[in-house]
């Protein structure tokens, strides 16, 4: 069904640079490996995109599915090391369906696979984002995925939902286009009937209501609609809209993008250090403000000083990132913090004058912290 073109559904269908993010479920089949047929079909649907002119990313799951059955296992494995084993099978499977699929269009694929350290460790962004640019530059398709042969627990990204989020910022992306086993955003579950779809979202007053469902459906990948939802957010929040529908649309999506449900970027474009401090890095931390702090930092977008802390949670060092959060317990914003964890219990709630010389410097810099409301 199509709908009228919104200025978020133009701003996806003339967007020069995509991230194009594709579910497990819409490549693989339900005994597990991969789907060629539906592979193919998406890939039609890239090069075509590519033959206008556009520059694609894709972010590609299905990895550990692509390996079950070529490794006899009936459903996807719980445990850590028999995931790796299915994911080392599978993305060699994966490459080459891809690799062989685009080149019926003469498209060279370059295959980048990343964990969340590479995402969270600012030199390893930087080199992820200078890899990726070259590729685009030197006119092939990235094809990214989670390396779930090495991923720990630890430091996995949970789902590739919010690596397409980080990766659309990451690469400068003019639009995200997510593509699942779901055709839109529903204000319910659509399998049991009942449930409207929305079309589009100018922000998060028309998702009020919403029930977003926090596991596939068909059990083979790990994002539900929560985390599709929350991916995103990511996204818009930073100055990228995203489309959002089932990859059977992708033709459509990747074409006037008048399916799915369309999220309107409702932020600015970030610079990679703040939008790393905002979504990609991990927090060692938090720091508890008062009222007053948390105008400062929120409203007035001030350094935070110490006479606004009240509490300090976590064990950090200076120039880790931690969360800053207000009296309810709300995070309000994340920053580089200038000091120890061990150092600040001293300082809180004292005022610059009532502080040594050496210690009277901004707790997070002004610089260095990103509201989040």
């Amino acid at each position: 069904m199509s709908v009228e073109l919104s200025a978020t559904r133009q701003a996806v269908a003339t967007a020069q640079r995509v991230v194009v993010k594709v579910g497990s479920s819409s490549l693989t089949t339900t005994e597990g490996g991969l789907d060629t047929a539906r592979l193919s079909a998406l890939v039609d649907s890239v090069a075509r995109r590519v033959a206008s002119g556009c520059q694609v990313v894709m972010v590609s799951s299905g990895a550990i599915a692509a390996g079950l059955a070529p490794l006899g296992l009936s459903r996807r494995p719980r445990d850590l090391a028999t995931q790796q084993a299915a994911a080392s099978v599978g993305q060699e499977a994966l490459a080459h369906a891809y690799a062989e699929s685009f080149s019926r269009y003469q498209l060279i694929v370059g295959q980048v696979l990343l964990t969340a350290d590479d995402v969270v460790r600012r030199g390893h962004y930087r080199n992820a984002q200078r890899t990726l640019n070259r590729l685009l530059g030197l006119g092939a398709v990235p094809v990214v995925n989670e390396n779930d042969t090495v991923a720990t627990t630890e430091i996995r990204f949970g789902d590739n939902d919010r690596l397409a989020a980080l990766v659309s910022h990451l690469v400068g992306a003019d639009a995200l286009i997510l593509l699942s086993d779901v055709d839109a955003l529903y204000d319910g579950d659509p399998r049991h009937g009942g449930a409207s779809v929305i079309r589009e979202v100018n922000g998060d007053a028309d998702m009020v209501g919403v029930q977003a469902g926090s596991t596939g459906a068909s059990g083979l990948g790990t994002g539900g609609m929560a985390s599709k939802v929350g991916a995103a957010r990511v996204a818009c929040s930073s100055g990228i809209p995203v489309l959002l529908t089932s990859a059977a649309q992708a033709d459509r999506a990747l074409g006037p993008a008048d399916v799915g449900t369309a999220f309107a970027a409702t932020g600015s474009r970030l610079s990679a250090r703040r939008f790393w401090l905002a979504h990609a890095a991990d927090a060692s931390g938090r720091l508890w403000l008062d009222d007053g702090a948390v105008a400062a930092v929120v409203q007035r977008r001030r350094s935070l000083l110490a006479a606004g802390i009240t509490a300090v949670e976590g064990a950090f060092d200076g120039g880790d990132v931690v969360e800053l959060v207000d009296p309810a317990g709300a995070v309000v914003a994340r920053g580089a913090v200038a000091y120890d964890a061990a150092e600040l219990p001293d300082l809180i709630g004292r005022s610059s004058h009532q502080l040594p010389p050496e210690q009277r410097r901004e707790v997070v810099h002004a610089d260095d912290l990103v509201p989040l409301r």
